[in-house]
């Protein structure tokens, strides 16, 4: 009897540990993963999101807890939080991608300022759209069991316990930006086709008439062309950002 009392308390320690362990890396994602981890959520909220998440992915993660002494598990707990960084970072530079995208589009058709900061974060009005339009629509189309299996896919990309190497650290971060400003500016081209075009017919027709005000003329011009561009464009820019979101969600690599 007490054999058996023993052996479940041995047990019962090894999955405590094996839960911390993945709580550690789940929790690190959550905080800045986007929609789980937006400043506008509790802490209390995504505290229990993460463990919420850790019961879903630790029994499909074969962790060995046996032997670990007190410097191996502290090797452990800042491997796992710095791995859990990564992996949420990687997942909220397609946020940085519609911000982006957001702000060249804002600059483009004069929107820049107009509800720049009714956000978390100061952004431009096309942007702050862009982004409550995009979490939305990630969220409504089952974000959350795909980033439950990001998190299962993610011990085949980052060993458990182990750091990358700083060679290829450096090497993805600079894949990881370089693809987020490309997608931006792909999102963002037609406003800039329409602003380079806007433009030119301005200089033209100042050109042929220099008296006429053609800025008084051209700014609301701008500034309609541009939101009703977004109303246009909007499901086709959300689209695209969502189908590429899924495909480095099914498949985690080193750039969105």
């Amino acid at each position: 009897m007490i054999g058996q009392a023993q052996a479940f308390l041995n047990l019962s320690q090894d999955l405590a540990i094996h839960g911390f362990l993945v709580f550690l890396r789940l929790a690190a994602a959550v905080s800045i993963l986007p929609a789980f981890g937006e400043m506008s959520v509790p802490a209390r909220v995504k505290l229990g999101i993460s463990v919420a998440f850790t019961g879903i992915v630790a029994p499909t993660v074969p962790i060995s807890v046996e032997f670990l002494d007190l410097s191996a598990l502290i090797v452990l707990i800042v491997a796992e939080t710095l791995n859990g960084l990564l992996l949420g970072v990687a997942v909220r530079m397609f946020v940085f991608v519609l911000q982006t995208a957001g702000a060249i589009a804002a600059q483009s058709t004069s929107l820049s300022q107009l509800l720049g900061n009714t956000g978390g974060e100061p952004l431009p009005a096309i942007g702050h759209v862009l982004v409550v339009s995009g979490l939305a629509l990630a969220v409504t189309t089952g974000l959350h069991v795909r980033i439950a299996a990001y998190f299962v896919a993610s011990y085949d990309v980052l060993a458990f316990g182990k750091m990358p190497p700083a060679t290829v650290l450096s090497q993805w971060g600079l894949a990881q930006v370089s693809s987020a400003f490309a997608m931006a500016f792909r999102l963002a081209a037609p406003f800039v086709i329409v602003s380079v075009l806007y433009n030119i017919t301005l200089g033209v027709i100042n050109r042929a008439m220099p008296q006429l005000m053609v800025a008084f003329i051209g700014a609301p011009a701008i500034t309609a062309g541009g939101l009703a561009l977004l109303a246009l464009l909007s499901p086709v820019l959300l689209s695209v950002w969502l189908a590429a979101l899924e495909d480095f969600l099914a498949t985690p690599g080193m750039a969105p």
